[in-house]
C-alpha cells in the first residue's frame, strides 16, 4: 500500500529557480546539458552525445555545450496536444515545449520529457495503464490510483513524472510527481519546472 501522505517534498530553493519562460528555460536547459555530460552520462553515451572535439574539450575539463532536447514545438502543435487532452498547459510546462520539444537525458529513472504530440494521460499509456490496474488490485491503494487516473504522463523510464491538472497553484502551476514503481514512492514537487530542476541540484551537488 502506498502512503500518500509520507510524499516528500523539495526545499522551496528549489521552486525560486524553476524556468518558465521559454527564454529561461532554454538558459536553463543548456546549463542543464553541460552538467549531464560532465557528470551524469557514461562513456558510450558520450560517444553517442559528442564529436571529437567535444570529447577532448571534456578530458581537458573545458566546458562543453551540449544540447540535449529538440527544437521548439510549434504554436500549432502546442495547441494540438493541448485539445487532444483537453486541457490548457500551465506556463512552465508551456515555457519549456515553446523552448525544446522534448528531453532525451535526464537525471534519475526517467529516459526524457516526452514531445507535446506524445503527452498523454497515464491510464491511456500502455506502460502507465499496466501499472494503473496492478495498484488498482491492491487493497489500501485508492488514493494513488486516483492520482494516475487524473494525471498526465510527461516522463517515463523505470519511474514516471506525473502533472495532476486538477492540482494547481497559486501562480497556476500543476503539481508534480515523480513515482518510483520498484518501491511504490511518490514525491510532490509544486510544479514541473521544479521537479526538473532537482535533478539539476543533484548534479550540482555531485560537481561540487
Amino acid at each position: 500500500m502506498i502512503d500518500m501522505t509520507d510524499t516528500t517534498e523539495p526545499e522551496e530553493n528549489a521552486v525560486a529557480d524553476a524556468p518558465t519562460t521559454p527564454e529561461e528555460w532554454r538558459v536553463f536547459l543548456e546549463r542543464y546539458g553541460e552538467l549531464y555530460v560532465k557528470v551524469r552520462a557514461g562513456e558510450q553515451e558520450l560517444v553517442d552525445l559528442l564529436d571529437d572535439e567535444q570529447l577532448d574539450a571534456l578530458d581537458q575539463d573545458e566546458r562543453v555545450e551540449a544540447w540535449l532536447g529538440e527544437a521548439p514545438a510549434r504554436d500549432e502543435a502546442l495547441a494540438a496536444a493541448e485539445e487532444r487532452l483537453g486541457v490548457r498547459f500551465p506556463a512552465g510546462l508551456r515555457g519549456f515545449f515553446l523552448a525544446s520539444d522534448g528531453w532525451t537525458r535526464l537525471d534519475g529513472w526517467v529516459d526524457g520529457v516526452h514531445r507535446c504530440d506524445r503527452v498523454v494521460w497515464m491510464r491511456d499509456s500502455e506502460a502507465g495503464g499496466r501499472v494503473t490496474e496492478i495498484y488498482a488490485s491492491i487493497p489500501g491503494n485508492e488514493e494513488v490510483v486516483e492520482l494516475f487516473r487524473r494525471s498526465v504522463e510527461i516522463a517515463r523510464g523505470e519511474d514516471y513524472w506525473l502533472l495532476d491538472p486538477t492540482d494547481v497553484g497559486p501562480d497556476g502551476e500543476w503539481a508534480a510527481y515523480e513515482f518510483t514503481p520498484k518501491y511504490g514512492d511518490t514525491t510532490k514537487y509544486p510544479s514541473f519546472s521544479a521537479l526538473f530542476h532537482s535533478g539539476f541540484e543533484s548534479m550540482e551537488e555531485d560537481e561540487d
